[in-house]
């Protein structure tokens, strides 16, 4: 959760989505969802649906599913039980001990059907309108695209679980695998895994097409999520599926109840980290209102900082710890008697600088944040160790704001003298590279030219 609401966390926006490569993948993405949607609809009309009240029951599920989303951490968008839905139809093999026949194509109309329906009440109320009684919700523009692309995902998930189960069990391979043995639910199992890998992949790719967040940090945190929220969503799945040959259509609302419980978990969880959030937010304007640093120097140095971390490969917690420090790392001067002109310490001597660091860090482990934050801000001005690697070592996010607030103190002086914004700018980036590797981590500055030359 970013210290900023009603705007684009931080730590998830980023440059990737601006431009025209980018772009593509996300489309290509939407596209290949709307092209298989358009299909299996078309398919399914001609052909007509196989077991109508099985399919209702799980576009029902779906449905509903899909409008009780959760927000995970990074502001990622989740839909829990109609996910877990999807994959159980999908899964579904015997109903009752009678074969189903319902294929790969009705998978995904369903799945599509119910994301639809889930989605038209926000795409009518713009054309209805509060004459119709309709309150038109206002939503972020990153909230849309993150709804856009999740149900891109479960509905290609589904297909591609669907697609590897499906011919097995409408060709009779599956039959060779007993119902009430362990063969068949290890093969469940193995085509869930291998559906929840390849929705994680498309999601790293999206999230990195998005806001510019590497593959790989985007990829762990995908993986991350999926020994959570996305194991429980796969056990569900096939717990419905293979119930569902047992007790019949009771399986999906009797075994997704747990799932609906996991939900509530995780609301209040994204409570707390709104809690933190404000207290975060507080806490950074606290300098400003006081006179001790300008109006909007925390937010830049944060939205700096968060910039390199991204360019640098950090992962979605460790970019929200890195916000989370870059908003608070002056929070030391309010313990100052006199203010620092300008607010600009990265022109202190580098002991004040520490003591600084050290009395803000003492604020911020009575505040509640995470303890990682409070240990990154009392070591953003230890010195460097230099090329030769001595003394301990300085985390990678304190060496980051560090850099990030050298860049806006450095740059608000440039200002004050009256320099252009792009003189300015060059003569700022001029001195951090003569500090690079001696004050500054060169691999953070080498980032910082990237993001901000």
């Amino acid at each position: 959760m970013s210290a900023r609401r009603g705007a684009e966390p931080t730590a998830v926006a980023g440059r990737g989505g601006d431009s025209e490569g980018c772009a593509g993948v996300v489309c290509a993405v939407h596209g290949a969802a709307l092209a298989l949607l358009a299909a299996s609809l078309g398919a399914v009309a001609v052909r007509g649906l196989s077991a109508p009240g099985v399919a209702l029951a799980f576009l029902t599920l779906i449905t509903l599913g899909e409008c009780v989303r959760i927000t995970l951490p990074g502001d990622r968008e989740q839909a829990p039980i109609g996910a877990a839905g999807a994959l159980a139809y999908a899964l579904l093999g015997p109903l009752r001990g009678l074969p189903t026949g319902h294929g790969v194509l009705q998978v995904v109309a369903v799945t599509g059907a119910g994301l639809l329906l889930a989605l038209l009440p926000g795409a009518l109320a713009p054309l209805l309108g509060p004459r119709h009684g309709v309150r038109r919700r206002v939503r972020a523009p990153w909230r849309e695209r993150a709804r856009r692309d999740g149900a891109a995902r479960r509905l290609l998930g589904a297909a591609f679980a669907a697609a590897v189960f499906q011919p097995l069990y409408n060709s009779g391979v599956v039959d060779r695998f007993s119902a009430d043995g362990p063969a068949y639910g290890a093969f469940l199992t193995a085509v869930a895994a291998l559906a929840a890998l390849c929705d994680a992949v498309l999601a790293a790719v999206l999230r990195r097409a998005r806001s510019g967040l590497r593959f790989p940090a985007g990829l762990e945190d995908e993986m991350r999520s999926l020994f959570g929220i996305g194991s429980a969503i796969a056990a569900t799945g096939m717990l419905v599926s293979l119930a569902a040959g047992e007790v019949g259509l009771w399986a999906l609302p009797l075994f997704c109840a747990p799932l609906l419980l996991a939900q509530v978990s995780f609301r209040r969880a994204a409570a707390v980290r709104a809690t933190t959030g404000q207290t975060i937010a507080s806490l950074a304007k606290a300098t400003e209102v006081a006179g001790y640093t300008p109006p909007g120097h925390a937010r830049r140095v944060a939205d700096t900082a968060c910039a390199v971390g991204r360019e640098l490969g950090l992962g979605t917690r460790e970019l929200a710890l890195l916000e989370y420090a870059a908003l608070m790392h002056d929070v030391g001067q309010l313990s100052l008697v006199e203010p620092v002109p300008g607010g600009a310490t990265a022109l202190l001597p580098d002991a004040e600088q520490q003591r600084i660091a050290r009395l803000g860090s003492e604020v911020i482990r009575r505040t509640g944040v995470p303890r990682q934050v409070a240990e990154q801000v009392a070591r953003l001005a230890d010195p460097h160790p230099g090329p030769e690697g001595g003394g301990r070592a300085v985390p990678l996010a304190a060496r980051i704001i560090r850099v990030a607030n050298a860049h806006d103190d450095l740059l608000t002086a440039a200002r004050g003298r009256g320099l252009g914004e792009a003189v300015g700018r060059l003569e700022v980036l001029e001195a951090l590279r003569l500090g690079r590797g001696r004050l500054y981590d060169a691999r953070v500055v080498d980032a910082l030219v990237r993001v901000r030359g």
